[in-house]
C-alpha cells in the first residue's frame, strides 16, 4: 500500500472555495475514477496556514498515475476548476508525498 499526502496551501481567503471545490466536485470526481481517500483535513495550527491536506490510499504507483491521468483528462474537472477560480486562483502551491507504512504501522 501507498498512501500519498496532497498539500495545497491557499492564497488568503480562498480556502472556503477550495473546500467548496472538494464538497461539491472532486470527492464526486475521485470515486468516479477510483480514488480511495483516507481523510481530509485543514490546518488548525502552524506555520502554513491556510491549507488543505489529504490522504489517498494506492495498492500500487501505476494505480495512482493512471487515477491521476484520468481524473485531470476528465472535461468534468476541467468545468468544476474553471468555475471555481472565476474570482481567482485557489491555491499558490501544492506538494505531493509518497508514503510507504513501516512494519509497525497500524495501517498496511
Amino acid at each position: 500500500m501507498y498512501v500519498e499526502r496532497c498539500t495545497y496551501h491557499c492564497l488568503p481567503d480562498r480556502l472556503p472555495a477550495l473546500l467548496d471545490r472538494f464538497r461539491n466536485d472532486t470527492l464526486r470526481l475521485f470515486e468516479k475514477h477510483d480514488f480511495r481517500p483516507l481523510g481530509f483535513f485543514v490546518t488548525e495550527f502552524g506555520q502554513n496556514r491556510p491549507e488543505l491536506v489529504y490522504l489517498l490510499a494506492w495498492d500500487s504507483l501505476d494505480q495512482r498515475m493512471a487515477a491521476w491521468q484520468a481524473f485531470r483528462a476528465d472535461p468534468e474537472w476541467t468545468v468544476a476548476r474553471k468555475k471555481s477560480e472565476e474570482d481567482g486562483f485557489l491555491v499558490d502551491a501544492m506538494s505531493n508525498d509518497i508514503l510507504i507504512p513501516t512494519d509497525f504501522s497500524p495501517i498496511r
